[in-house]
């Protein structure tokens, strides 16, 4: 008589979940982390040392991966990297003109924009819950940013909402760019990186556009060090490797829900740690904000 062979065991979700939410966790942290390192005049020094100090560590890692890519690639890549400049850029000007808890809450407006645009690219009609949910969320925003009182949006509120637009952008060029579609992640993510870092330090070679990566590192105090590590290793290395490992061991739904965790931990980090303050009218915003992402991330599906 012989024996049946049982099938492996799933490993327990709890294994593939907790790095994930650690992820959300320090991406929701990397707001105040970058207020707290960068000043205006030193956002695009911060840029090159951020993604510069990770760049030789993918590149080492994937340079197996780099040497199969195809000239169409690359230039794919490339561009990707232009518009990842710009997200960066925008998320980081934002943040040093806004509250770690604005960024962090309306950057999460990109779970409502893709799919609207996605429709809009397609020409179908989202479902009308999905409307609604995009509504609420656009409220929430609204109520967000006037905390203080009924005025216009602050400069770095704008332009955390032009970042969750860049994102969009970032997401449906990926999908739609055939010269990438099945090439591995980490080269693809090595060369955007790698453009990105590229104008970054070009536009840190123009006059007037503020400090130089070497004299804003010389400038640092041990608690900017640690904010700068902090957003290189952790909120780049890091969650970039778990992603890569998560996304072969769970759903994409699964994973995309648990990310999606990153503006409530933006708002906790902010207010726990950062001592910022929504007032009533910001609370409610917030909360209206969190409501309508996660609804519209349900209706999407």
């Amino acid at each position: 008589m012989t024996a049946l062979a049982l099938p492996a065991p799933r490993p327990r979700a709890w294994l593939t979940d907790v790095p994930l939410l650690a992820v959300a966790a320090v991406w929701g942290a990397s707001y105040l982390a970058a207020k707290g390192v960068t000043t205006r005049s030193t956002v695009l020094a911060v840029l090159v040392l951020r993604f510069g100090t990770v760049l030789p560590v993918l590149a080492v890692a994937g340079r197996r991966a780099l040497k199969n890519l195809t000239a169409a690639q690359w230039r794919g890549a490339g561009t990707l990297g232009l518009i990842l400049s710009g997200i960066f850029l925008l998320e980081t000007y934002g943040v040093v003109h806004t509250s770690a808890t604005n960024a962090g809450l309306i950057i999460s407006l990109t779970m409502i924009f893709t799919p609207l645009a996605e429709a809009a690219v397609t020409r179908t009609r989202p479902p009308r819950a999905f409307v609604a949910a995009a509504a609420t969320s656009v409220l929430g925003v609204v109520l967000l940013t006037q905390g203080g009182g009924f005025t216009a949006p602050s400069a770095g509120d704008l332009l955390m909402l032009l970042a969750a637009l860049a994102r969009t952008v970032h997401v449906l060029v990926m999908a739609r760019l055939k010269s990438v579609q099945g090439a591995d992640a980490l080269p693809l993510t090595t060369v955007q990186l790698g453009s990105a870092v590229v104008v970054f330090a070009l536009l840190c070679a123009a006059p007037g556009t503020g400090a130089a990566p070497w004299d804003a590192a010389a400038a640092f105090t041990p608690a900017d060090w640690a904010g700068l590590l902090f957003l290189s290793v952790f909120c780049t290395l890091f969650a970039f490797f778990v992603q890569m490992w998560a996304v072969r061991r769970s759903s994409p739904s699964r994973v995309s829900l648990l990310l999606g965790t990153e503006p409530l931990w933006a708002a906790a980090v902010g207010i726990v740690l950062g001592g910022e303050h929504l007032g009533a009218t910001g609370l409610v915003g917030g909360a209206l904000v969190l409501a309508g992402t996660g609804w519209g991330r349900r209706a999407a599906r």
